[in-house]
């Protein structure tokens, strides 16, 4: 295997001292441009790597950052890596991306990861299992940036971006009332997480101002999977009075209720309307396309990166909180009009 090449051997090359080398390097605005230039192309052409830890240990940045998410295969937190990535690369930083599963265990742990590589700052969208939230304060007891996104905790002293999901549910269910239904069943998901208990609340209150009176039976808590929605539709029509629609905080449930609804012969939207939320690719792709509430990620992701850019090169300190709430948009598709 062949040596690494130094800055003692450009020097050599070139007949000038390795301090002049490592100015030119490192952009010294003491180094005229055109010794740099000659610098940089000896560099190259000897196939010369910097030693980005000692960059590192020298100017206090690693000019890494860690994405922590539940999944990346699910478009909503891919578009918000893109969103982060897409802001941040002209700064020139690298994103490290996380998964946990939605195991608080496996967050703990990649917590402590990257705070151990020493990432300029963390962006995470916490697991639904997440309740104690020690581990995510370690970054502010290590003075490192750490921006919440969608799904987050209350904790003094961090910055979070997420969308008025109070406000989407309401516009979702307030949709469904002016298509005509009275009897909306809603599919909430854990509403220990804060995102499905304010999707909740907005139901509900859709509901309260429209002068319809809520079915506990027609609230269910669904998992954000095809299978779960498809389940749900069996439990609700197991009972005399059905649902005349159907908003699920997830639009793979509602896909699933949609694939069920059919199976049973009833018709959509006529019968039975559905509304999803999260706008995911596949809604505006189907046969019958699904109407859906938009969480707009790539925004989200850009002003989380954003806001992180603000903590870390400005003048503000990490004990200014900063809460961006972004304002969600209801794409009305075939699902839900009875109108077309």
């Amino acid at each position: 295997m062949a040596e690494k090449v130094t800055i003692y051997d450009i020097s050599k090359k070139l007949k000038i001292s390795a301090a002049t080398v490592s100015r030119a390097l490192n952009d010294n605005p003491k180094i005229s441009a055109k010794t740099r230039e000659l610098v940089l192309k000896t560099a190259a052409e000897m196939n010369y790597k910097q030693n980005r830890l000692a960059q590192a240990l020298k100017s206090g940045r690693t000019n890494n950052v860690g994405v922590i998410v539940p999944y990346i295969n699910r478009s909503f937190f891919s578009s918000v890596i893109r969103g982060i990535e897409e802001e941040l690369s002209p700064h020139g930083y690298h994103v490290i991306i996380c998964q946990t599963h939605e195991d608080v265990n496996n967050e703990i742990k990649q917590i402590d990861t990257l705070l151990n590589t020493q990432v300029d700052g963390i962006f995470m969208s916490v697991a639904k299992t997440t309740q104690d939230t020690s581990h995510i304060k370690k970054a502010l007891a290590e003075n490192t940036p750490l921006v919440f996104f969608d799904r987050k905790k209350e904790v003094k002293g961090l910055s979070s971006v997420v969308i008025d999901d109070f406000r989407g549910g309401y516009l979702a269910t307030e949709h469904l009332i002016k298509q005509g239904c009275k009897k909306i069943a809603h599919f909430s998901g854990d509403l220990n997480v804060e995102i499905y208990k304010n999707r909740h609340q907005g139901y509900l209150k859709a509901l309260k101002d429209n002068g319809i009176t809520p079915l506990k039976r027609f609230s269910l808590q669904v998992n954000s999977k095809l299978e779960s929605g498809i389940s749900a539709i069996k439990d609700l029509w197991e009972f005399d009075e059905k649902p005349d629609a159907i908003f699920s905080s997830s639009d793979y449930a509602a896909l699933g209720a949609i694939q069920e609804l059919k199976q049973m012969g009833i018709k959509i939207p006529k019968d039975v309307c559905v509304v999803g939320f999260s706008n995911e690719p596949f809604t505006k792709y189907m046969e019958l396309p699904i109407t859906s509430v938009d969480q707009t990620p790539l925004e989200m992701g850009k002003i989380a990166a954003q806001v992180f850019l603000e903590q870390i090169e400005g003048s503000q300190t990490l004990t200014v909180e900063k809460e961006v709430i972004l304002a969600p948009k209801l794409f009305v598709r075939n699902s839900s009009n009875r109108k077309l």
